[in-house]
C-alpha cells in the first residue's frame, strides 16, 4: 500500500496540517499562558515544546525526561513504548512529515544563500545526546536524588527556547526580570541553529535531534520504508540530489537519516522509487 503524498505541494500541506494539530491554542500567544488540559496527557509524535503556548500535546523527549522520576519510571516506559510503537509504523516518516520543527527548519532553509553538506560523523552527535542527556543523566539523578531533570529541554533543545522560552518572556514582564545566564546561553545555541539551517538542511535534524535519532534506528525495521526497483533504475543519480538529508536511496533505502519525505521517488523519472508499507522482496 503506497501514501501518495510525495509531491511537495501535497507534503507541505501534510506539514502545515501537523503543526496546526500540535499547536492549535495560538490565542495563548497573546495572553502568555500554558494550554494545561487533557490532551497534554498525550505526546506529540515530533519535537514541539510541551511549554509552547499553542502546544495541545506534550513532547515526547521532554516526557522521557520530566517523567523520569515516577515509581518504576513506568510513565516514561509508556512514553518510551509510545515513540517505539510510532518509528516501527512509520520510521522518519514523523520527521519528514509531522514534526512542527522541521517544517520551520525547511522554511528557514528557502532563504537564499549558499547551500552546504556537513561531513557525516557530525550525524552521530545526535546519537550521544539521546545516550546522555535524555538517557544516561536523568536517570542517574533519578537514582541519586530521586528526582530525574531534563538535562536536554534545560541545556540544549531549540524547540524550546524557540516555541516557549521567547513567547513567554515577552509576554510576561515578570519573567523577563528573572532571565539570567541558562536563558541567553539557550538563545544563543538556538540562533547558530537557525543560522545554520539557513545553510544545512535541517541542520538540527542531522546533528542534534535525539527523536530523530531514534526514528533512524527505527527505520532499519519500519513498516513504511523506501521501496526501490533496480530493473527499472538507471543510475542518473537524481534521487540522490533531491534528497534534503543527503541520502543515496538506491544504495541505502534503509539509511537512518532518510525522513521518507518522498522527494527521491518525486524526482526519479522511471519512478523506480516508491514509498510503501509492503516489503516487495518478501512478497515475491
Amino acid at each position: 500500500m503506497k501514501i501518495k503524498i510525495s509531491h511537495p505541494v501535497k507534503r507541505k500541506l501534510v506539514q502545515l496540517a501537523a503543526f496546526g494539530f500540535c499547536n492549535s491554542h495560538l490565542n495563548n500567544f497573546v495572553t502568555g499562558k500554558i494550554y494545561t488540559g487533557k490532551w497534554k496527557n498525550f505526546c506529540s509524535p515530533g519535537m514541539n515544546c510541551y511549554s509552547c503556548p499553542a502546544a495541545s500535546l506534550a513532547c515526547p523527549i521532554g516526557a522521557m525526561q520530566a517523567l523520569g522520576s515516577s515509581p518504576g519510571f513506568s510513565v516514561s516506559f509508556y512514553v518510551l513504548g509510545f515513540v517505539l510503537a510510532i518509528g516501527v509504523v512509520l520510521g522518519r516518516f514523523v520527521c519528514g512529515f509531522l514534526c512542527p520543527f522541521g517544517l520551520l527548519q525547511e522554511l528557514i532553509y528557502k532563504i537564499p544563500g549558499r547551500k552546504f553538506k556537513i561531513p557525516k560523523w557530525t550525524r552521530y552527535i545526535k546519537y550521544f545526546i539521546l545516550l546522555f542527556f535524555v538517557l544516561i543523566l536523568p536517570a542517574s539523578s533519578t537514582v541519586s536524588v530521586g528526582a530525574g531533570k531534563a538535562y536536554f529541554c534545560e541545556y540544549i533543545c531549540p524547540v524550546g527556547s524557540a516555541e516557549a522560552a521567547v513567547p513567554l518572556v515577552l509576554t510576561n514582564p515578570p519573567l523577563r526580570s528573572a532571565v539570567g545566564g541558562l536563558f541567553w546561553w539557550k538563545i544563543s545555541l538556538l540562533s547558530v541553529i537557525l543560522l545554520s539551517c539557513v545553510f544545512v538542511c535541517r541542520f538540527f535534524c542531522k546533528v542534534f535531534c535525539p527523536l530523530g535519532a531514534i526514528y533512524g534506528l527505527l527505520n532499519k525495521i519500519s513498516f513504511y520504508h523506501v521501496e526501490v526497483n533496480h530493473e527499472k533504475c538507471t543510475s542518473c543519480a537524481r534521487c540522490e540530489k533531491a534528497c534534503p538529508m543527503d541520502v543515496n536511496p538506491v544504495k541505502n533505502p534503509r539509511s537512518c537519516e532518510c525522513i521518507l519525505c518522498g522527494h527521491c521517488a518525486w524526482e526519479c523519472p522511471e519512478k523506480a522509487i516508491s514509498l510503501t508499507f509492503v516489503n516487495k522482496k518478501k512478497k515475491n
